[in-house]
């Protein structure tokens, strides 16, 4: 088993910390709003749906702990400026999936790619994974330019394949592998 990840993790302009159930509020903010939740899978979330996440959220502390899943807000300035989880979805053959949400207050500076980027390394450098993959709703063009600039390939282009809020909608696949980087 490998040593345990000192946390928060820090880059140049940022530091990505566990999850608190404090941060509903903040959550809220940014998942409540309908810009955000179009390309999500959930409808914009009520304060009750925030402080559900949260809770879960803050359970998901340790890729190789009990819930498989590490969750860490983006901090900028000591403020919550977005997310990003990973999870295994092989833990035995080290195989892991990736999202992230963005305020889009501050969007533009490339924060989103300096946490993934970060994120991804904890996945390889720490976690000793083989691939993380990350799928997202096919109009969201943003997180497609995010998954390549982070040295993500598109792997796939599914048609339709994703019933979402009353209407059918493609689904993109994006991975790197351990030999990528």
């Amino acid at each position: 088993m490998s040593e345990a990840v000192s946390f928060p993790v820090c880059t140049d302009r940022l530091r990505l910390r566990r999850h608190i159930p404090g941060d509903c509020t903040w959550l809220h903010s940014v998942y409540s709003r309908p810009d955000v939740a179009r390309y999500l899978l959930d409808e914009p979330w009520t304060i009750e749906d925030a402080e559900r996440h949260a809770a879960e959220r803050a359970e998901k502390t340790d890729l190789d702990g009990d819930s498989g899943a590490l969750a860490l807000i983006i901090e900028r300035d000591d403020e919550p400026i977005g997310d990003v989880t990973l999870w295994f979805t092989d833990r035995k053959r080290r195989v892991a999936e990736i999202g992230w949400v963005l305020d889009p207050g501050f969007g533009g500076h490339g924060y989103a790619a300096e946490a993934v980027r970060a994120v991804l390394d904890l996945a390889f450098d720490h976690y000793r994974a083989h691939r993380v993959a990350a799928q997202m709703d096919g109009r969201n063009a943003g997180s497609a330019k995010l998954a390549a600039s982070v040295g993500m390939r598109q792997e796939a282009h599914l048609r339709q394949d994703w019933w979402s809020k009353g209407e059918w909608t493609d689904t993109l696949i994006y991975a790197i592998l351990a030999t990528d980087r």
